[in-house]
């Protein structure tokens, strides 16, 4: 049984608001750090920013033993355990960039005392908490493993998903003593049934970093399978539901505009580059990086491709975006393949608008702003409309009714009533022949 009650927690995203709430309905005091004070305003607010927290629930939580504050404000010595849960990005060249996670331990060691628990649970590379955080923290003058504990514990947060930060998900937790990792578990096993103790944090970053370079590596592999089939004849859709029928053996793993998100487009680079220290070349995972960065600009072709069609060229033609998010149902835009999409479109010419019912401003890669327009105007107004994020709130039964020239990256065409040739869809070919 765990004896440490007061917890602090730095970044209050989708994986440390998430946290916040457990802990707090777990009946233990936390504290949330957010240096965005617009964050932290809307927060205390009891206006919850991300999909997966209602606001009733966080404003019960801020009714029971929540506080919200920003940096200067925190009470972080007081705190048993502090737990980091900030971005973890890559730099223009596909580096590492540790920049908020160094951030947050200086702010640590500013405050950092004896008996005290470290838990970060940012995505990183294996050596990140034993390496450059620890010796962050250490600069105060104690040292991990002896004054104080220090442990890895990954996220497994699917935003969208509320299950994925229920109990029953399984969490893993590696620290620098035995010690540390069964007293980081036992605070953990307040909020997760089933917690998984590792041999080190090296071991928990690495298996972290498998989860989502698996899912990466996949959706290459099936990225390349439907430029395969478009240059085939085939339908790619077709051919992964037959091989979907199969009971064992086989994954699904559907193509798309790209990959988004926190983890799936920046977890790659963080495993080769790491790979690299060891003088170990990683190319596979590398390409597979690559592969889905490099979808974006194959939308662009095909908006091109079905616009020449219609005896139109992309330059000055006008085209709707549907979907800006980085995944379905969310509010969430980060690393959206979208961004990469519009800023293309617009490099070569098109005039550009979009419709998210969950995202109302958008910046694109090129740092272009926009509002979202309303569906029936963006389908009045488009010579085609390219669709990259198939949100259950778009009507797409009156898209595909209404709009005269459609690209489908996702397939959201299937089951509805298409005229020949009105749908060119990534991976398929042209609707009707």
């Amino acid at each position: 049984m765990t004896t440490d009650s007061r917890v602090a927690i730095l970044g209050l995203g989708y994986v440390g608001l998430p946290l916040a709430i457990a802990f707090v309905e777990a009946g233990l005091e936390v504290e949330g750090i957010d240096a965005n004070d617009g964050r932290v305003a809307e927060l205390s607010a009891g206006r919850s920013p991300i999909d997966d927290v209602s606001d009733d629930r966080l404003h019960a939580a801020l009714g029971r033993r929540l506080s919200v504050v920003e940096p200067p404000a925190s009470h972080l010595a007081d705190a048993d355990v502090i737990v980091v849960c900030v971005p973890t990005p890559i730099t223009k060249s596909k580096d590492p960039d540790l920049g908020p996670l160094l951030s947050a331990a200086a702010l640590i060691s500013e405050h950092l005392r004896a008996g005290q628990l470290v838990i970060l649970q940012s995505t990183t590379f294996p050596g990140t908490t034993t390496g450059p955080f620890r010796e962050a923290l250490e600069r105060a003058g104690l040292r991990a493993g002896h004054e104080f504990d220090l442990a890895f514990a990954p996220e497994r947060v699917n935003p969208g998903d509320p299950a994925s930060a229920s109990k029953d998900v399984p969490r893993l937790v590696g620290a620098t003593t035995p010690a540390a990792t069964r007293r980081a578990a036992a605070l953990l096993g307040l909020i997760n049934d089933h917690v998984i103790e590792l041999s080190s944090p090296d071991a928990a970053e690495l298996a972290k970093l498998l989860e989502n370079v698996f899912r990466n590596v996949n959706i290459a592999f099936v990225n390349q399978l439907a430029l395969l089939c478009e240059r085939m004849g085939l339908d790619v859709w077709e051919v992964i539901d037959a091989a979907a029928t199969k009971p064992f053996g086989f994954m699904r793993f559907t193509p798309g505009p790209g990959v988004g998100g926190h983890c799936i487009p920046v977890d790659p680079y963080y495993l080769a580059w790491r790979a690299r220290e060891f003088d170990f070349v990683d190319r596979f995972v590398e390409l597979a990086g690559d592969i889905n960065l490099a979808m974006p600009r194959h939308v662009v072709d095909l908006v091109a491709e079905a616009l020449n069609d219609r005896g139109r060229a992309l330059r000055s033609a006008r085209v709707g975006v549907l979907g800006v998010a980085f995944k379905p149902n969310v509010r969430d835009a980060r690393n959206s393949p979208a961004a990469e999409v519009i800023a293309g479109l617009h490099g070569r010419g098109a005039e550009v608008a979009y419709h998210d019912p969950h995202v109302p401003a958008f910046r694109d890669a090129d740092g272009t702003s926009r509002e979202s327009v309303e569906l029936d105007e963006l389908i009045a107004t488009s010579d085609a409309v390219v669709v990259v994020t198939p949100h259950r709130a778009i009507d797409f039964t009156r898209v595909y009714e209404r709009a005269e020239l459609i690209v489908d990256t996702v397939n959201s065409s299937r089951g509805l009533d298409v005229r020949p040739r009105q749908v060119l869809r990534l991976g398929a070919g042209w609707s009707g022949g």
